[in-house]
């Protein structure tokens, strides 16, 4: 076998195992995302939750916020949301020491994630029908 013939075969054999890699990899970061929830089916509960004033209070980098925040997907738009980064102030005063805070209209706190069912039991709301 030539030396062309040779690198020839190295060639679509690396191509071969590098489309297998990303492919791979392309699956797993599919897999990392969840499952999506549809853009619209918590906006009535969210926008429940705010005619409640029940306000949610985190900071851009805790991960429990984003898994909080990932829970109504496109509907969190609606819900009360206070970036404590950026309203360091207003998070002091209401007395803030953990992310997430959830605050309700009588100044009742309840710290760290919440699952919707329980947003739902504190607020009064309905959550949609699976």
């Amino acid at each position: 076998m030539t030396k062309d013939k040779q690198m020839n075969k190295k060639n679509i054999i690396i191509s071969i195992i590098v489309l297998l890699i990303l492919g791979v990899l392309g699956i797993i970061a599919l897999g990392l995302r969840g499952p999506s929830v549809p853009p619209t089916k918590y906006a009535d509960f969210a926008q429940c939750l705010a005619s409640k004033k029940l306000t949610m209070y985190g900071a851009v980098w805790c991960t429990h916020c984003k898994a909080e925040k990932a829970l109504f997907g496109e509907s969190f738009k609606y819900v009360p949301y206070v970036e404590c980064t950026e309203d360091a102030n207003l998070c002091l005063a209401k007395g803030i020491e953990g992310y997430p805070t959830w605050i309700d209209a009588n100044g009742v706190k309840y710290t760290g994630e919440q699952s919707l069912e329980k947003l739902s039991e504190i607020s009064g709301c309905e959550l949609p029908a699976n």
